[in-house]
């Protein structure tokens, strides 16, 4: 099949671009590189011993995008592209409704003019409303407390309603929950910019020494030790799952959301636990203040993508801090630096 990925050198997306050139697709990525590395792409390609297709644009750009998709053919696209921390969209809202909406306003109305009419979103588990019923079901209400969540969610509602406009249209919404880990190889992984948003990068940059003790923000949510809980899924796990859905839509129209989470939840001081366990390894960290915008607790029911698409996750969070850390060993500086 061929695949168009946005987004495809970010840490999802070349995970993802890694098991579809292993699974014998043709792959073609699209990115501005903004908060992504070339060379991601040029392990990827070394790793499955196959080459991709890559155009260096940004996906609100529609009249480049329009060259993109008349030189490469398409069968499906899984849309990566977007800003995506939680804390920096609530201190910079408008740069994230312009950049995750009109990127995806922009790639619709393409694959329309194009007529490809095969859709994965990358959605998240931050449309979910607080307050919803753990494990959180997709039929949870929707609701969002930053501004991040809410470009998903938009995003979600202009999918829904381009799926009704046009009947031939498949899109499936993939709301996840946290991925960590690395590709086994430690050849891949997650390289953010300046300090880490994420918990686990945060974790093995500090045990490295690149930063002097990881932040854990609030210990006193409603949990069972005071920390956030969340459902972390290895990001292996998390690429097959853009594979099982592709599949899926290729095969059905209109447009549905499946959770991709592992069903159990972990505290911060869990991760830590399990990180130490893992890999004999000491994690210094300091309690601070709660981030805006985050929750207490959310976790997955996976029933639906089980049943749906015929996908669970299959590592476990020793997997995942085991991987996590192996990248960070190989690569201390990230990509290329």
């Amino acid at each position: 099949m061929r695949v168009l990925v946005t987004g495809g050198a970010g840490y999802i997306g070349s995970h993802t671009c890694l098991a579809l050139l292993r699974a014998g697709h043709e792959v073609t990525v699209v990115d501005d590189l903004r908060n992504a590395s070339r060379e991601a792409l040029s392990r990827v390609e070394r790793l499955a011993g196959k080459s991709l297709t890559f155009h260096q644009l940004n996906v609100c750009d529609g009249n480049r995008l329009d060259q993109v998709f008349s030189e490469n053919p398409v069968d499906c696209v899984i849309h990566f592209a977007g800003l995506k921390a939680v804390g920096e969209s609530v201190e910079k809202p408008l740069d994230y409704y312009q950049n995750n909406l009109m990127s995806t306003l922009t790639l619709c109305r393409v694959m329309l003019r194009q007529k490809v009419m095969r859709f994965i979103f990358s959605s998240s588990a931050t449309v979910y409303a607080p307050g919803s019923p753990m494990p959180v079901e997709e039929g949870a209400a929707l609701g969002c407390t930053n501004p991040y969540g809410w470009t998903k969610f938009m995003g979600e509602q202009i999918l829904r309603d381009i799926s009704h406009a046009n009947p031939g249209f498949s899109c499936v919404l993939l709301r996840y929950f946290n991925p960590i880990g690395a590709d086994p190889s430690g050849d891949i992984g997650e390289d953010p910019a300046g300090i880490p948003n994420n918990l686990m990068p945060f974790i093995t940059q500090t045990v490295s020494g690149k930063l002097k003790q990881l932040q854990v923000f609030g210990a006193d949510y409603d949990t069972p030790d005071g920390t956030g809980v969340r459902d972390y899924i290895h990001v292996s796990d998390l690429a097959a799952g853009h594979l099982a859905a592709m599949d899926y839509a290729m095969g059905h129209t209109g447009c549905v959301a499946v959770n991709l989470g592992t069903g159990q939840g972990y505290s911060v001081l869990d991760i830590i636990r399990a990180f130490e366990s893992a890999n004999g390894l000491k994690v210094p960290y300091a309690i601070g203040p709660r981030r805006p915008g985050d929750v207490a607790t959310v976790y997955a029911n996976p029933t639906k993508a089980r049943e749906l698409l015929d996908w669970e996750a299959k590592l476990n969070i020793e997997d995942m801090c085991r991987d996590a850390w192996r990248w960070q060993e190989k690569n201390p500086q990230g990509y290329g630096k």
